[in-house]
């Protein structure tokens, strides 16, 4: 069965997205969308609790976040000289919580993440929580976790956001 593809407006911004399935409410992820996000975390542990309790690979409050981006788009950040080439699938949309809120939800999915700089590639590969807030009317995501399959063993700079 070929997906549907459906048109959505927000402002003047015009959004084409395919749908799978046929669920009551069509979820629209965005790669990168962070102006909504009150943390962003990536912990350095399987199955860890807090990023209070032990170090995480990335915890990010919504204005470090901002900070990172930004830094991202700079022509003179030296850790992306040349830039990263990316590639993400995203798959397996789900919720995680078993009763809907009328204000928030948690979906889960999982992720591949390819990168590509310098003749070498890294593979990422995971599972994504985002804690969803209908606030408005509109549905923002309110936090992002990155649980990564190798989250516990040794990696070099984490500079792209998953």
């Amino acid at each position: 069965m070929r997906p549907t593809t459906r048109y959505a407006k927000s402002g003047n911004v015009h959004v084409a997205y395919q749908v799978f399935g046929d669920g009551l409410v069509d979820l629209v992820f965005v790669p990168g969308f962070i102006s909504n996000i009150e943390n962003y975390w990536v912990p350095s542990e399987p199955d860890q609790a807090s990023p209070y309790d032990t170090v995480s690979l990335i915890y990010d409050d919504r204005r470090l976040l901002e900070t990172r981006v930004r830094r991202l788009a700079s022509p003179r950040i030296y850790s992306q000289e040349p830039r990263s080439r990316t590639s993400r699938i995203v798959t397996n949309v789900t919720f995680a919580d078993s009763e809907a809120s009328d204000s928030t939800r948690l979906v889960r999915s999982k992720f591949q993440m390819v990168e590509f700089r310098r003749d070498e590639q890294r593979i990422f590969a995971g599972t994504y929580f985002h804690r969803l807030l209908r606030q408005d009317g509109e549905i923002r995501i309110a936090a992002k976790r990155i649980n990564l399959v190798n989250c516990d063993g040794p990696m070099d700079g984490l500079v792209v956001p998953f």
